[in-house]
């Protein structure tokens, strides 16, 4: 009679999360995690990696501005477009965007709209526009969920009974403690990695967030091809990575760019 209950439970909670579609894709998705919830423990692990001492985040330099002036260019664009588009009520984003000291060629953004970008990736963006890739690219990720999506998988995958807890707003600790785990905060190294799959929605969404904020998409292959040449072909075959080869990467793209321009406003 318990397990009845516990499973009845649990799919309710299915139903209620689960019906949710990727803007621009239109992908279905199974999320057994309330955005507010999720957003509420990004929004915590990101102030706390921020307070951090190990963490030397950078102000009042022209990279420092640069960041958060892409990086509200792409967020305004990304509202106007969802606004426009009837996914405005399910995006209620806090943007923050921050430049962090750090060899790391990396950057990330959290659910809600938290936005972290090293500076070992500056020689390699360039420019604007290869700001723009980058960080429509991460923002990409948060727009499509992938974070509650890998969360719901992982509840799954441990059982009911934490999927029904999560869903039932009764363990934000535990969100919390997943948020840091994705995002390995608290470490020195902090790698985000996602499926294939996700890498590639997340890049089809920023080349188009990128042409919405004014940034020619064309320029992302560019940005692309400095990284492929950066990892120097020394990236692990594509069968046994969470990330598209390059090649994979930059021929989709590619193939992407005359979906993009369709949004593109100079």
């Amino acid at each position: 009679m318990k397990i009845q209950k516990l499973m009845m439970a649990f799919t309710a909670a299915v139903i209620f999360y689960s019906c949710s579609t990727v803007p621009l894709t239109g992908r279905k998705q199974f999320l057994a995690v309330g955005d507010a919830e999720v957003n509420q423990s990004a929004a915590t692990s990101y102030r706390q990696l921020l307070s951090d001492p190990k963490t030397k985040v950078i102000t009042g330099t022209s990279d420092a501005q640069r960041i958060k002036t892409v990086g509200n260019r792409l967020a305004s664009a990304i509202q106007t477009y969802l606004s426009q588009n009837g996914y405005g009520d399910q995006y209620n984003f806090q943007w923050e965007f921050n430049l962090i000291q750090s060899p790391e060629v990396n950057a990330w953004c959290m659910p809600g709209g938290k936005v972290a970008v090293y500076s070992g990736i500056l020689p390699i963006t360039l420019n604007d526009a290869g700001l723009a890739t980058v960080m429509g690219h991460e923002i990409g990720h948060a727009i499509a969920k992938h974070s509650a999506e890998r969360i719901s998988q992982e509840y799954l995958a441990q059982g009911v009974g934490a999927a029904v807890g999560v869903a039932a707003n009764t363990s934000s600790s535990v969100l919390l403690k997943s948020v840091n785990a994705l995002y390995g905060t608290g470490s020195q190294v902090m790698l985000l990695k996602y499926s294939r799959n996700q890498e590639t929605e997340a890049d089809r969404l920023g080349l188009t967030f990128m042409a919405m904020a004014g940034y020619n998409p064309n320029d992302a292959v560019a940005f692309w091809q400095r990284m492929a040449a950066k990892s120097g072909g020394n990236a692990p075959p594509e069968f046994l990575s969470t990330h598209p080869s390059d090649a994979s990467r930059i021929r989709e793209i590619q193939n992407r760019i005359p979906e993009a321009m369709k949004y593109y406003k100079k």
